[in-house]
């Protein structure tokens, strides 16, 4: 129990420090276009990263800009990290020569897609 305490607060905490970075940099969804072409996002998620080429890989257009930096940061921060980090070495080395600004800017680019992700209400 804990344990899972600690989690919470880390991830917390992590969060809260991300929001505080956040009003450093007006995300650029311009940029973040390109940063997608640039790493063939597309090979995986689809042209529109709304068709991926397997099951197993999420749709992307249309998701929460906050969610896509959270986990594409966590990807940066990798499998050895329990508390944050994503294991997929794939996506770790897609994101490990990006900024936290381009991690805004692919994020708010994704969020300015069209897609067919159905929120529950």
């Amino acid at each position: 129990m804990n344990q899972r305490i600690s989690k919470l607060a880390a991830m917390a905490a992590l969060i809260g420090l991300a929001g505080v970075s956040a009003g450093a940099h007006a995300a650029d969804a311009e940029n973040g276009k390109n940063l997608v072409g640039s790493h063939n996002c597309a090979a995986c998620h689809g042209a529109t990263l709304n068709n991926p080429v397997s099951p197993e890989y999420p749709k992307l257009a249309g998701q929460f800009n906050d969610y896509i930096f959270f986990a594409l940061r966590s990807y940066q921060v990798g499998g050895g990290n329990p508390l944050f980090g994503r294991n997929n070495a794939i996506m770790a080395a897609q994101v490990q020569g990006l900024s936290e600004s381009d991690l805004r800017d692919i994020a708010a680019y994704i969020q300015s897609l069209p897609g067919d992700l159905v929120q529950k209400k």
